[in-house]
């Protein structure tokens, strides 16, 4: 198995054996992140393309220090980021302090019988502006203040995105779960 180092190297250098090792280990995983931020299994495949274009452009950049699987990701996520801007266009709404958004309830409902892939599908069906900021925030980790600069939307509309996509979220396991037990009982 050849080292990380060892293949950026041969990539700096043009090989295409290189490039072609880089892109195999690396794609399926940054395939998943970009079915995360897509609408569709083909935008994915784009977003996937473009942003290993961004990576080998931009391999010199890369310092070496902290995870080059994490520096990929950031690349991937922010050419969705790119993609998403130019589709889309997110309208500002009150800060979330001000909306009297309902909390999805927390049943007695047994949602451990979701599976990943399940949740993978619901979250990839959420509205596009609840998506774009659930994955930021949840899965990504970044701040409602760092969203808002990324979208280009206030801080409270980050909030009340995320709020909403909860809400959807919940409700949507919560109809998969009963959907499956009333299979699983009928």
């Amino acid at each position: 198995m050849n080292d990380i180092k060892e293949i950026i190297k041969g990539c700096l250098e043009g090989s295409r054996r290189d490039q072609e090792l880089l892109y195999r280990r690396h794609a399926p995983k940054l395939y998943g992140v970009c079915l995360q931020y897509s609408d569709s299994d083909e935008e994915a495949r784009d977003i996937l393309q473009e942003g290993f274009i961004k990576i080998f452009q931009n391999l010199q950049n890369y310092k070496h220090e902290g995870s080059f699987e994490g520096w990929m990701r950031r690349i991937v996520v922010n050419t969705a980021l790119e993609k998403y801007r130019a589709r889309h266009n997110l309208y500002r709404v009150d800060d979330i302090e001000t909306i009297n958004e309902p909390e999805a309830e927390p049943g007695n409902d047994d949602y451990a019988g979701v599976q990943a892939d399940d949740l993978l599908y619901l979250i990839r069906n959420l509205p596009p502006k609840y998506r774009m900021v659930f994955n930021l925030y949840a899965i990504e980790g970044y701040s409602h203040k760092e969203i808002s600069e990324m979208l280009s939307i206030s801080e409270g509309t980050s909030k009340s995105n995320l709020s909403r996509a909860r809400v959807i979220l919940q409700k949507k396991v919560s109809l998969y779960t009963g959907l499956r037990r009333s299979v699983i009982n009928g």
